[in-house]
């Protein structure tokens, strides 16, 4: 886990940390922490004046830096188009090795299995609640009612209901 101070940060403003420190947030794993959640970066920026869309950004960085062994490359890969945790997961690690690599030159460079190894975190760590889907996306998938997994318009699945759960005398 990497605590750097809000200053790592790419793009952060001297304004924008000490507008954090003023809501207690000094390092960039509490930054990570309070802006996981859409509604969360919506509730920051109404304290701070700083945007949800740049509190994100700031949170994809953060993400990034809890990735063991990769925080001196976070440059480098940013600039590879690697921005979040997403697109870190979805990434060959054989690719993504060649082009850092190419980057920074072999000697400077992670190894094969360093890189394999930052995708299998990407893999299991929790990545930030993206914004809402857009209004066309929405209306294509309306929202289910009642229990969930249940959908009485669902084709070929069972239209029964789960059963009830009885609570757990201690």
């Amino acid at each position: 886990m990497a605590m750097k101070t809000l200053e790592y940060l790419r793009g952060i403003s001297a304004e924008d940390c000490r507008k954090l420190r003023a809501r207690g947030i000094r390092h960039t794993n509490q930054l990570l922490h309070v802006v996981t959640l859409d509604i969360d970066r919506q509730r920051l920026s109404s304290r701070t004046g700083i945007s949800p869309e740049r509190l994100l950004e700031f949170g994809r960085q953060c993400a990034l830096l809890e990735i063991s062994g990769m925080e001196r490359f976070v440059p480098i890969v940013r600039r590879l188009g690697i921005t979040s945790l997403k697109i870190l997961k979805q990434m060959d690690s054989d690719e993504l090795h060649a082009k850092v690599v190419d980057a920074v030159g072999l000697a400077g460079a992670p190894s094969l299995s360093m890189v394999q190894y930052w995708i299998s975190q990407a893999r299991t760590c929790d990545t930030l609640e993206e914004p809402e889907a857009t209004p066309a996306q929405s209306e294509s998938h309306p929202p289910s009612r009642g229990f969930a997994g249940y959908s009485p318009d669902s084709a070929g699945e069972s239209r029964t209901r789960p059963a009830p759960v009885a609570p757990r005398v201690l």
